[in-house]
């Protein structure tokens, strides 16, 4: 049995991600998601896809990167 993560449940088939070195495990993908993907910028969403980044920031689409000041990201049509 594991422990997810995120919410504590023990679980005896967990989801076991490893990103730099650290391996990290969860009873779901709502958990992994809530613990590990980045958050855009400017509207807080969790960002499931590709995302843009600008300089270190890291945003869900161009139009956030665009309103928070970056200049050059398109989304792709």
């Amino acid at each position: 049995m594991a422990r997810c993560e995120t919410c504590g449940n023990e679980y005896s088939r967990p989801i076991t991600v490893s990103i730099d070195g650290h391996t990290h495990q969860f009873d779901s993908f709502e958990c992994a998601i809530s613990a590990l993907a980045p958050t855009c910028r400017r509207c807080g969403i969790r960002i499931l896809g590709h995302g843009v980044e600008s300089g270190v920031h890291i945003y869900c689409c161009a139009h956030c990167a665009r309103l928070a000041g970056a200049v050059g990201l398109v989304d792709h049509r």
